[in-house]
């Protein structure tokens, strides 16, 4: 009897898991970042963001790979958290007020380093 209640949770559990993993999306976006305070700045930014799972920024290719719900996001509402915190998200520029405040090591105008 135990044997088959413990084997009932363990399908459970399994389930939800599935289920939960079924419910998050995947979006890469190309940024404008260049540092490692871009880095920093656009990950803690996203991870402030409702919905949003976890956020990854590669430096090498400037790409951002997000893991969010979509039921309490989406792939447009991500994009405009990347642009206001100053950076180009894929097709659409920077928030030029957000851009300007950033230091001047980040600034498009840089070199990647």
């Amino acid at each position: 009897m135990k044997k088959n209640i413990l084997g009932i949770i363990a399908c459970l559990f399994l389930l939800s898991g599935a289920v939960m993993a079924q419910s998050e999306k995947e979006v890469k976006i190309k940024t404008s970042a260049v540092c490692k305070m871009c880095k920093e700045r656009i990950e803690r930014n996203l991870g402030l963001s409702k919905g949003i799972k976890e956020s990854d920024l590669n430096l090498k290719d400037m790409v951002v790979t997000v893991r969010y719900n979509p039921k309490k996001t989406n792939e447009e509402a991500i994009r405009n958290t990347i642009v206001n915190t100053g950076y180009d998200a894929d097709e659409l520029p920077a928030n030029e007020k957000s851009h300007d405040k950033l230091p001047d090591c980040c600034q498009r105008t840089v070199k990647p380093h």
